[in-house]
């Protein structure tokens, strides 16, 4: 009687239709973003991802006043944000982070204020926070658009992307686009930072383009599997999460964040080649063995 009534109380989520699209929307959701911060990661536009999350908040803003697609004004927020960003850096003598910090911080300043000042019906926690667990069928169709568009511009520039992230100056040398190659990935970037903001809102989704590709590249030392690791280990965070929310009664955006920091915490400490745990047995042996 125990057994089947923890099973009745495990099995309740799925009996909502709120959360099975919660569920299987953050999963795909997960899943693009995993596939992206692969390439942030090797990249190492970790803060440019910061950027873009934030950015995206005045799109939104618009957007809802002039009630057109909040997906459509995110993007093109996004976009202005890191053409804004190219812009200063070629004509100023200032950093790279120094410039992003500006521009990102500008961007997101404007949102909250366009939104306090003309008042939408749009809530600005769900801007910040996300919410999941209210996804639509549109919203669902939305990230569905977004996902196959991005993998087939995978499918079709993985090989060229990978080289440019890698060494631009070689992609360069080999007559590869590299410009080209850099406005399509900020596209890809922008496009993932439109869908994950109804997962986990425009604080976290900084979070979502980051933490799987990092967990991925402690766990493989090869970049076609950190494609297939990442994309993995975002959509179980990402489903898992909604999942123990609603027992929690807790953020999902949260909960979904926290599980994959558990993620990355554990392949931190047990990668069998990178990690913490295998880094010092390394030592230890090499210690013994010049003794």
């Amino acid at each position: 009687m125990l057994s089947e009534s923890l099973l009745t109380l495990l099995a309740q989520p799925f009996s909502y239709a709120f959360m099975i699209k919660a569920m299987f929307g953050g999963a795909a959701v997960g899943a693009l973003c995993g596939l992206l911060s692969c390439f942030v990661t090797l990249k190492g536009w970790s803060l440019l991802g910061d950027a873009l999350s934030h950015s995206v908040v005045p799109g939104v803003a618009v957007a809802a006043l002039a009630g057109g697609p909040f997906a459509l004004g995110a993007f093109v927020a996004g976009l202005l944000a890191v053409l804004g960003i190219g812009l200063i850096e070629r004509n100023s003598v200032l950093k790279n982070d120094a410039v992003i910090g500006v521009v990102f911080t500008a961007f997101f300043a404007a949102g909250l204020f366009i939104i306090s000042v003309f008042p939408t019906n749009i809530r600005i926690q769900t801007i910040l926070f996300g919410n999941l667990l209210g996804i639509s069928t549109a919203d669902l169709v939305q990230v569905a658009v977004i996902g196959v568009i991005c993998i087939i511009t995978f499918a079709v520039k993985w090989k060229d992307l990978l080289i440019y992230c890698f060494d631009p100056s070689h992609a360069r040398a080999i007559g590869l686009n590299v410009s080209a190659l850099h406005l399509l990935l900020l596209i890809l970037l922008s496009l993932a930072a439109v869908a994950a903001l109804q997962a986990v809102g425009a604080l976290l989704v900084v979070a979502m383009l980051i933490t799987p590709g990092a967990t991925a590249q402690l766990l493989t030392q090869q970049f076609a599997r950190m494609l297939f690791i990442a994309p993995l280990l975002a959509a179980l965070a990402c489903a898992g999460g909604a999942y123990v929310s609603y027992f929690l009664d807790g953020s999902t955006g949260g909960a979904i964040v926290v599980l994959q920091t558990v993620m990355f915490i554990l392949a931190l400490l047990f990668a069998p080649a990178k990690g913490i745990l295998a880094s010092r047995r390394r030592k230890a042996l090499n210690r013994e063995a010049a003794r």
